[in-house]
């Protein structure tokens, strides 16, 4: 596969670097990291995301276009995805001059893990509920915005090594940046403050990070990415009903016949919203907006 889409770059590379001409190419791997370097890089860069809206990283596989431009790209910002492990030997290959940074890098992580649920989950510490089965490294770091402030400044740095002509720019978009996160971040505890319920249910775990910052626990439906069976199905219904969870939320990408099976069980709302949107600060206000909402 990979092989025939190399086939792709002579037809797309002269195009491609006429548009890029003077500014750093820098792909990233979901559209929300695309949101931090376009407002840390201004008018020095061009970011792509390789994962569209309405794609899933579990399933993505590059477009030809997309190998095309990551022939010529400068920089690869990754966070831990699924597809890029890989994907990853691959885009090396394609472009051996390519610097790749993760960044993830000096940051606290969580797992994902394989979840089961059972009456003894009352006491697990925020942000992943109590789960049984092997870990796997989180990679939703920026549904933290103090993380997402952490991870602003590794974006700078990168530029900077890269376009040095650009450091005050880089450093002046990035304080900016770092504010404007800080504002974003005391606005969402003061919408979280005082719940009756800190809970919330997920189909899929992608908001673990967000959930951890804000003393909050996400239980999650799905065990090893598959549809829970009847009897996780009750077992889930019953413990939304004993701690009085009341939201359920769904990816636009993963299909809502179980959430929607436990919402009409509990009396409960599911609401669709994406882990994955560009719109980074709106979404989130939109998410702690419905879970304070979500109230008996």
């Amino acid at each position: 596969m990979f092989a025939l889409l190399l086939g792709f770059l002579t037809l797309f590379a002269a195009p491609l670097a006429a548009a890029d001409e003077g500014r750093l190419l820098v792909f990233v791997s979901v559209l929300p990291q695309q949101t931090f370097v376009e407002r840390v890089g201004g008018e020095r860069v061009r970011v792509r995301a390789m994962v569209q809206a309405d794609q899933s990283p579990h399933t993505y596989e590059p477009t030809p276009r997309q190998v095309a431009e990551l022939a010529r790209a400068q920089l690869y910002l990754r966070t831990g995805v699924a597809f890029e492990d890989a994907w990853m030997p691959r885009i090396r290959a394609a472009n051996p001059r390519l610097r790749v940074i993760d960044l993830r890098q000096g940051l606290p992580l969580l797992t994902i893990v394989d979840h089961h649920h059972d009456e003894h989950d009352h006491d697990h510490p925020h942000g992943l509920d109590h789960a049984h089965g092997r870990d796997a490294p989180d990679p939703h770091i920026w549904t933290s915005p103090p993380l997402v402030k952490a991870m602003s400044a590794t974006i700078r740095d990168a530029l900077i090594a890269l376009d040095p002509a650009g450091s005050e720019v880089y450093r002046a978009n990035q304080a900016a940046f770092a504010a404007e996160l800080d504002a974003l971040d005391g606005e969402l505890r003061t919408l979280l403050e005082d719940l009756p319920s800190r809970r919330f249910m997920v189909y899929h775990p992608a908001w673990g990070y967000f959930a951890e910052t804000y003393g909050l626990t996400q239980v999650a439906i799905e065990r090893e990415g598959k549809e829970p069976g009847a009897r996780t199905l009750t077992a889930l219904i019953e413990q939304a009903r004993r701690e009085g969870v009341r939201l359920i939320l769904v990816q636009p990408q993963m299909n809502p016949k179980s959430a929607q099976e436990i919402a009409r069980a509990i009396g409960g709302e599911v609401a669709v919203i994406d882990p994955l949107a560009a719109d980074y600060a709106d979404n989130l206000r939109r998410l702690a907006r419905l879970i304070a909402g979500a109230r008996e």
